[in-house]
C-alpha cells in the first residue's frame, strides 16, 4: 500500500469510530466499554502486528500509537467494569450501624 492509501486508512476509520461512539447514549456507556473489552484486545494484537511488522517507518509509529491507544482502551475498560461492579456489592456487616463515619459516635 503507498503511504496516501495508509493514511486514508487511518483517517477514515478514526472518523467512523468517533461517529460510532458519539451515537452512544451516556447511560450505555459503562456496560458498552465493559462488553467490547475483547474487540479492543483484538485491537491491541493487530497494532502489536503493525508495529512489529516490517511494513516500513510510518507503519511502525503508527502501530506504536495503536498499541498505547488500543492498551490504554483495554486497562480502562477493566477499571470502569470494576469500579461498576463495586456499585453493587453489598456493604459489610456492622457497617453504618450507630457508628459516624470519620470514627466518632454518633
Amino acid at each position: 500500500m503507498t503511504l496516501i492509501m495508509q493514511l486514508y486508512v487511518f483517517i477514515l476509520a478514526g472518523f467512523v469510530g468517533f461517529l460510532v461512539i458519539g451515537k452512544v447514549p451516556p447511560l450505555l456507556h459503562t456496560p458498552l466499554m465493559s462488553a467490547t473489552n475483547a474487540i479492543s484486545g483484538i485491537s491491541l494484537v493487530g497494532a502489536i502486528v503493525a508495529a512489529g511488522g516490517q511494513y516500513g517507518k510510518i507503519s511502525t509509529i503508527l502501530g506504536f500509537i495503536a498499541v498505547i491507544a488500543a492498551a490504554t482502551n483495554v486497562v480502562a475498560g477493566f477499571l470502569i467494569t470494576d469500579r461498576m461492579l463495586g456499585m453493587f456489592k453489598q456493604p459489610a456487616k456492622g457497617a453504618g450501624h450507630g457508628a459516624d463515619t470519620k470514627g466518632g459516635a454518633k
